[in-house]
């Protein structure tokens, strides 16, 4: 045991004499201009040290660097900006004049992905193959990075003429092996017009043939999103996948696609294309979609004991940058979509089978496919969107089949004053693709056919015979239970925010009607005449006969909230019973002017 201690206690005097006598006789500044001419050599990248380098020992060999900047070619930034820098080096390495660093740490540096910081190519550059190999280092000194690792950083990121998005407390961890193969873990956060998220990553990157391909793994990210206009709840998930690029043909793939965004899942696989024109295919499968936990835009449920959380709205900004169409990244992408969901939800309705066929050429969306099950019907909706314009053009061809009313209504936040089953043909257009603005904006025709339907609070049937019985005791009927309209159908011709209905025609059990009238969606208004003929009547022959020949007028007005209705079943009657007592009239007339002429035949004929 003795001679075990006394081998370590020598080994431990050995190091630290050896880590002390290079701290002595090798002087970092030494490898200042290698290291500047290595990296330039190798990247193209110019690399400045501001301040002189010194060793520190414990607890491990490093040469510590104040303020460093990279900078790419041409650049008016730097690329990578830090107060702080330290390289981790190797020690038997140093012996033999090779400088190999282990680590390098970077604190508080910034990192720009901006067009400022891009490389810049020179006027009338000459350009090498693609696949030419960088020089060789100069003879005598190797250089070599396995461990990369950026703490309490900012990254400054931006799309060319896009906004600028400064993604803090930035800390990244990157350890490569001699395969190329490097792990890499990653934590920001983002804060943006009252906008929070937070990002964690995971991964592996194999770069042993870079730059002409990449592959990896990304193993994990979880993100969280939470602030204005984001649900209240928030939106929270995971994303995995495995991807590979293709430098040569600037090409990318992916697959075994896993994310989550709150109760919604999605797997699937993609690829693309970078360079212009910009391509981006991708096939999706959902087995649930839950559309109204990701989107503030959803109708607040009124369930029972639900509590409504309030969502922050976005900040009001006494200049805010303008926003057009020409922003959309969809200008510049050629994008196919396919996606498959077994069930979803979106404004409250629950979907089953929906199938999703998309494509956008440059900023022409067509959807060549939307389609699924609700409850016992089915819906339809292909249709194009053009944002190629300042101004969006959306043009859509719903098909529904037997789709009830009632959840349609709700979705829509109109009142769910109606029930029965729908079935719709139509074409529709309008300058935004919301609810909203279909309200308001959209115009278009369409043919309706409705069955089993019934008004709420409303039955139809009645209504006319407590009018009648208000008027007249000599005719009755049966009190008539509410068995709603079998069939019903008409035409309807939408122009911003006004439905217009037009040959109406239905029948019911003893109920015949026609009609016509007008919703305004945006005002809350309606004004709907309908004539109704309701069979099975007892009584006066002639009062009977005219209630059943002669449709009674109900005409439906005012606003939703306070809706009046007129039924005028006595000047029905009045008018019935005055026809009939002028025909009555007529016909007396008739037969005592045929009397008298008969009476002066016989006054002539006599002798």
């Amino acid at each position: 045991m003795k001679r075990v201690i006394t081998t370590l206690a020598i080994l431990l005097v050995v190091v630290v004499t050896g880590m002390s006598a290079l701290v002595l006789l090798v002087n970092p500044n030494d490898f200042r201009a290698y290291m500047v001419q290595q990296v330039e050599q190798r990247s193209g990248y110019r690399l400045e040290v501001s301040s002189d380098l010194r060793w520190h020992v414990w607890p491990q060999l490093s040469i510590l660097a104040g303020r460093m900047s990279l900078t790419a070619p041409g650049a008016s930034q730097p690329m990578v900006s830090a107060e702080n820098m330290r390289l981790d080096v190797d020690l038997w390495p140093l012996l033999s004049h090779q400088l190999s660093v282990s680590q390098v740490m970077l604190k508080n540096a910034i990192v720009r992905v901006t067009p400022d910081s891009r490389a810049q190519r020179a006027r009338n550059a000459p350009q090498g193959p693609r696949d030419a190999e960088p020089a060789s280092p100069s003879s005598g000194w190797s250089f070599d990075i396995a461990k990369l690792r950026v703490a309490d950083s900012l990254l400054i990121w931006q799309q060319p003429g896009g906004d600028e998005y400064n993604f803090r407390d930035l800390n990244i961890n990157m350890e490569q092996d001699a395969n190329k193969l490097a792990t890499l873990s990653l934590s920001t956060t983002l804060m943006r017009n009252q906008r929070n998220a937070t990002l964690n990553l995971k991964g592996q990157l194999d770069a042993a043939q870079y730059p002409h391909r990449l592959s990896g793994q990304l193993q994990q990210l979880d993100y969280t999103l939470s602030g204005a206009d984001i649900p209240a709840q928030g939106i929270k998930g995971s994303l995995s996948l495995q991807g590979e690029w293709d430098g040569d043909r600037q090409q990318l793939s992916f697959s075994n696609l896993q994310l989550t965004a709150n109760d919604s899942t999605l797997t699937g696989q993609g690829s693309g294309h970078i360079a212009p024109p910009q391509q981006l295919a991708l096939d999706l499968k959902a087995s649930n979609l839950n559309v109204d936990n990701l989107l503030t835009s959803a109708p607040v449920s009124d369930a029972p004991g639900v509590q409504h959380a309030t969502v922050a709205r976005s900040p009001v900004i006494a200049a805010p940058r303008e926003r057009s169409n020409a922003d959309s990244p969809l200008n510049d992408l050629d994008l196919a979509l396919k996606l498959q969901a077994d069930n979803a939800v979106w404004r409250g309705l629950s979907l089953t089978s929906l199938s999703v066929n998309a494509s956008n050429q440059q900023g022409v969306m067509t959807l060549k496919t939307l389609s699924g099950k609700l409850g016992n019907g089915s819906f339809s909706i292909p249709g194009s969107i053009d944002i190629r314009q300042p101004e969006t053009r959306v043009s859509l061809k719903p098909q529904l089949r037997l789709i009830a009313i009632q959840p349609l209504l709700k979705a829509f936040e109109l009142p769910e004053s109606v029930q029965g089953n729908l079935s719709l043909d139509g074409d529709l257009s309008g300058d935004t693709l919301t609810v909203e603005a279909a309200k308001r904006r959209w115009q278009g025709r369409a043919t309706i056919s409705a069955s089993n339907l019934k008004l709420a609070e409303l039955n139809l049937q009645q209504m006319v015979q407590r009018a009648v019985a208000r008027v007249s005791d000599k005719v009755s009927s049966d009190q008539a239970v509410d068995e709603g309209i079998e069939s019903i159908s008409a035409q309807v011709a939408l122009n911003k925010g006004v439905l217009s209905f037009s040959d109406i025609n239905g029948n019911g059990q003893n109920l015949g009607l026609q009609g016509a009238g007008k919703v305004d969606m945006v005002q809350q208004q309606l004004d709907m005449t309908l004539g109704l003929k309701i069979s099975g009547w007892r009584g006066d022959d002639a009062l009977v006969k005219a209630l059943s020949s002669q449709p009674v007028p109900l005409r439906m007005y005012g606003r939703w909230d306070s809706l009046q209705y007129s039924l005028p079943v006595d000047d029905v009657l009045r008018n019935r019973l005055q026809s009939e007592a002028k025909s009555r009239l007529n016909q007396w007339i008739d037969r005592q002017k045929e009397g008298e002429n008969k009476e002066n035949l016989k006054k002539i004929m006599r002798p």
